[in-house]
């Protein structure tokens, strides 16, 4: 009897170690899947901050540097290395002033000492749509023949010789450390007689689609940022340069002839988008465009454009005759719109910064904005 309670004890016993052995590699292997998950939910939260670093950017800029960044402004003709650092500029802007008679050297060593003083890198941007607009071609040899028109271009060799020369204009630029020729110009033009013609490619909306699209996909290639204009495209209607400008065409109208050129535009990849300064009365009747929270609504959800919409310059009598600077610039915030391009930054800044301090501006609609910016200044090469 003793002999078979001593057997029933050892198997007793066996079985506790059993037991014990399995819970012990049981909990070791669950210590080590639990491990395994945290390092992959440590990996994978460590991917997702690598791949925002912008979020991480935009986390350490000041208020003032966020707001700054909303402005392109217009080089001043003094001060213009005090005002980037007073009021945190998103870009400058050259006019025909900033490069009349100055030599390559002096060009690219002025750009490289606005760039040494500014917290965020300034985009800096020249017009040059070729033909009638260019800043360059008042420089002591910045170019070494004048940028020809859309046109000229077209008839020369089509849209090969449009390529050819965005591929050109696009390394011109850049070798000065200019970011954009605020171009193509996507507006829709055949009459020989609208003040816009000589800007265009002249040609139908069609034609004008695929030039738009070219000179797009080969700023893209060659980094240089692309900024379709002027939307939504002036057709034969008056110049908001000089005066207030209704647009009374119907909205299947542009939607037909004018705004497919946006389209092609925004498909083919554009960083930006600017807005004329026309009332448009399909879209709202009240008030120009640039400063219009239905037609910004319209570019993004009607769209889809996820870029950068940019006003015209905010002197041009087509606003300044509408509304005061200091509350265009807040209007034109307040519409959706992220770049205001302006000569008039130093009372509208700190008209902005005190209306978002006020709460009339929500830091989150500060924040989509400056995202939008530093993300065009990233495909600019100009952020990591």
């Amino acid at each position: 009897m003793k002999f078979i309670f001593g057997i029933v004890f050892v198997l007793v016993v066996y079985l506790v170690i059993q037991v014990g052995l399995k819970q012990s590699i049981t909990d070791k292997e669950n210590q080590s899947t639990s491990l395994s998950s945290e390092s992959s939910l440590e990996t994978k939260t460590s991917k997702k901050k690598q791949k925002d670093p912008l979020a991480s950017y935009l986390s350490h800029l000041t208020l003032e540097e966020k707001v700054g960044q909303l402005f392109f402004a217009r080089v001043p003709e003094e001060h213009a290395l005090e005002d980037i650092k007073t009021y945190h500029l998103g870009g400058y802007l050259l006019f025909s002033r900033d490069t009349e008679g100055v030599s390559p050297k002096e060009l690219t060593e002025t750009i490289k000492e606005y760039q040494s003083v500014s917290t965020v890198p300034l985009l800096i941007g020249s017009d040059e749509e070729g033909g009638l607009v260019s800043r360059l071609i008042y420089g002591d040899n910045l170019l070494e023949k004048p940028f020809l028109s859309p046109q000229a271009l077209y008839q020369q060799g089509g849209l090969a010789s449009i390529k050819e020369d965005t591929r050109l204009k696009s390394q011109q630029l850049k070798s000065y450390g200019i970011h954009t020729a605020l171009a193509p110009v996507a507006d829709v033009s055949t009459n020989p007689n609208a003040f816009i013609y000589d800007r265009t490619v002249g040609l139908d909306v069609e034609g004008t689609k695929e030039y738009v699209k070219t000179v797009v996909k080969e700023m893209k290639q060659e980094q240089l940022i692309s900024v379709l204009k002027h939307f939504p495209g002036y057709g034969n209607n008056l110049d908001s340069h000089t005066q207030v400008v209704h647009d009374t065409r119907s909205l299947k109208e542009l939607e037909t002839h004018d705004i497919p050129v946006f389209q092609e535009g925004i498909q083919a990849g554009a960083d930006s988008l600017l807005v004329a300064h026309l009332i448009i009365d399909a879209l709202d009747n009240q008030q120009p465009a640039s400063i219009s929270p239905k037609v910004v609504d319209y570019i993004r959800h009607t769209l889809n454009f996820s870029g950068v919409i940019m006003t015209d310059d905010m002197d041009m009598q087509g606003l300044s005759q509408f509304v005061s600077q200091e509350e265009a610039a807040y209007q034109a915030i307040v519409a959706g719109i992220d770049w205001v391009m302006s000569s008039s930054y130093q009372i509208q800044i700190p008209t902005i910064i005190a209306k978002v301090k006020a709460g009339d501006i929500s830091e989150q609609r500060l924040d989509d904005s400056v995202k939008r910016i530093l993300i065009m200044k990233q495909q600019a090469g100009l952020l990591p």
